[in-house]
């Protein structure tokens, strides 16, 4: 059965312009697209949401893709970022407000929903309490595949055998309502956890499972992130998790912070004891940016930077390609002598 929230996404597409001018009015159209700086309504053009199906069927009204940060979703995601809450059951109620659904229509899987506060911290850790460990698991198949052997320090990384999906508007076919899923405990530098991070995968753990959105975060995440190791003077940050357990495999006396994007990267908080950060630079122009914004703020904080590249898009793909020892040598090329294990 469908759920409540595709439901209503489906039909906020419908009326894709009007909610744009309501929700996102610092915006403007062009063409086919509503541009803005984000899903906040802040002023700019990094967001873009298409208005209307293309012709081919290969763009759906209503989604929206921020390339500054790499994010996406759906119109039910911007009305969420317009709540004081940001919970999925306060974003449910206001999008029945704009489209004018009856009180008496709210199934009562949607009252579940709305009660969860299912984006909160709070519905992060109750995630977290329903993991079990990687060992053994498809999550340890997934990491191999990318190349990612098991290694000490992964405490942040669990299995959920049954993570129940929300199906999009731009998922095809069948898709199932759950399905095996990597969970990163997302954490503030106390060490409290703030969100989660889900990577669905396939039955057999080979790959992301075929769904049109494979991984999706909850909770806090601005200034947070994915822990690997223990906080040290000297660290290592970088976007996604995966890149990041790269640079972590090869050089693992460097302990790691994943920020799950690039905006998230150029906002990460800096643990009290840090004196040098490496960060491993995406060499797109979003990474590029957030990688400048990271050092600017770095430099009044009494934190040194420094650049991480690779020689693909990113490390894991270095990583993919050449291998590991490859890797580790082009990693240790632009360490500091005394930061070398």
């Amino acid at each position: 059965m469908e759920h409540p929230a595709s439901a209503i996404a489906r039909d906020l597409a419908g009326q894709a312009e009007r909610l744009c001018r309501r929700y996102l009015s610092n915006g403007r159209r062009e063409g086919n697209y509503w541009q803005v700086g984000d899903v906040r309504n802040t002023p700019g053009r990094s967001l873009y949401v298409r208005l209307r199906d293309s012709p081919d069927g290969t763009g759906r009204a209503g989604k929206w893709t921020d390339a500054e940060s790499g994010e996406h979703g759906d119109l039910l995601d911007i009305i969420r970022a317009s709540t004081l809450t940001g919970t999925l059951g306060e974003a449910l109620a206001e999008a029945r407000r704009f489209l004018s659904l009856p009180e008496s229509s709210v199934s009562a899987s949607m009252k579940v929903a709305r009660d969860a506060s299912a984006c909160s911290p709070g519905a992060a850790r109750r995630l977290m309490a329903m993991c079990k460990s990687i060992a053994g698991t498809q999550v340890e198949t997934y990491l191999r595949g990318r190349g990612i052997a098991p290694l000490p320090g992964l405490d942040a990384l669990h299995f959920h055998p049954r993570c129940w999906y929300r199906r999009s508007i731009d998922d095809r076919g069948d898709v199932p309502c759950a399905m095996p899923a990597m969970i990163a405990a997302v954490t503030d530098i106390a060490g409290n956890v703030t969100g989660a991070h889900r990577t669905w995968l396939t039955p057999d753990g080979s790959g992301k499972a075929p769904v049109a959105y494979p991984r999706r975060a909850m909770g806090h995440l601005l200034g947070n992130g994915v822990r690997f190791g223990i906080a040290a003077p000297v660290m290592a940050a970088g976007e996604g998790i995966e890149s990041t357990l790269s640079l972590y495999a090869a050089v693992p006396t460097l302990p790691a912070i994943a920020a799950l994007s690039s905006a998230h990267l150029a906002a990460l908080e800096f643990p009290p004891m840090l004196r040098r950060l490496y960060v491993a630079r995406e060499r797109d122009p979003a990474g590029r940016k957030a990688f400048a914004a990271l050092a600017s703020r770095a430099r009044k904080c009494g934190v040194y930077v420094r650049p991480l590249d690779s020689e693909l898009g990113d490390l894991n793909a270095d990583l993919g390609a050449f291998g590991l020892e490859a890797v580790r040598t082009r990693l240790l090329a632009q360490i500091l002598p005394e930061d070398r294990p």
